[in-house]
């Protein structure tokens, strides 16, 4: 494969993923997750590392742990906002974890 194809072929998976994030709307559990774990943090492994807490994800139909680790952040200036579990009228869906500008 060339560069130009292997590029575009890049493009298309990466729009494909995008789209089909987008339309899946999302897990909804009946139960809320529960109580967070807490624990050491200890020390940044390199200037600029972030810290990100870990959160429940909801796996094969059971909560599962997903610790906590250090990050580097994609930008300067970029924030990470935490995982978080959202109830609405068909259960709790978890708004998964990002980085904002």
């Amino acid at each position: 494969m060339n560069g130009k194809r292997t590029w575009l072929l890049l493009i298309a998976l990466a729009l494909v993923a995008l789209v089909l994030g987008a339309c899946g709307g999302g897990v909804y559990v009946r139960v809320p997750p529960p109580p967070p774990r807490y624990g050491v943090v200890g020390v940044a492994p390199g200037p600029g590392f972030v810290w990100v807490d870990g959160f429940w994800d909801w796996r094969g139909g059971n909560w599962f742990w997903v610790a906590g680790s250090w990050r580097r952040p994609p930008h300067r200036g970029a924030v990470w906002v935490p995982h978080r579990w959202v109830r609405s009228g068909r259960g709790y869906r978890l708004e998964r974890g990002h980085w904002r500008r």
